[in-house]
């Protein structure tokens, strides 16, 4: 559960400047939105609302540092991948010059038939 009076390293700001202050207004207007509109909808307007006001407060968002986290990964394996074929793309060119110019004819050359 998020604390938003935590003070530790998962605490790191990643929202700040234009995105703080949108998630800042844009939390407000959709809380007073909510507080207007009354049953159910506007309760869940104030919910987001309260939770976007939160977001702009603490400067922290716990679903941003996810998908940073995860994006970060993405990259690493997305690296790791083309690094591989480079390495096959080369196996293959080296096979093939290995193989240039010889025929198979069926035979085991250790066994002589």
């Amino acid at each position: 559960m998020l604390d938003i009076h935590s003070t530790t390293a998962s605490q790191d700001h990643n929202v700040q400047g234009l995105e703080r202050v949108g998630s800042l207004a844009g939390g407000a207007l959709m809380f007073t939105k909510g507080m207007r509109h009354g049953g159910l909808v506007g309760l869940l307007q104030m919910v987001v609302g309260g939770i976007a006001v939160a977001r702009g407060v603490s400067g922290h968002c716990s679903t941003k540092a996810w998908w940073q986290k995860h994006r970060q990964e993405y990259h690493r394996l997305r690296s790791d991948i083309e690094r591989s074929a480079t390495e096959l793309e080369a196996l293959k060119r080296s096979a093939e010059a290995a193989t240039e110019g010889v025929t198979v004819t069926g035979k085991d050359p250790l066994t002589g038939s």
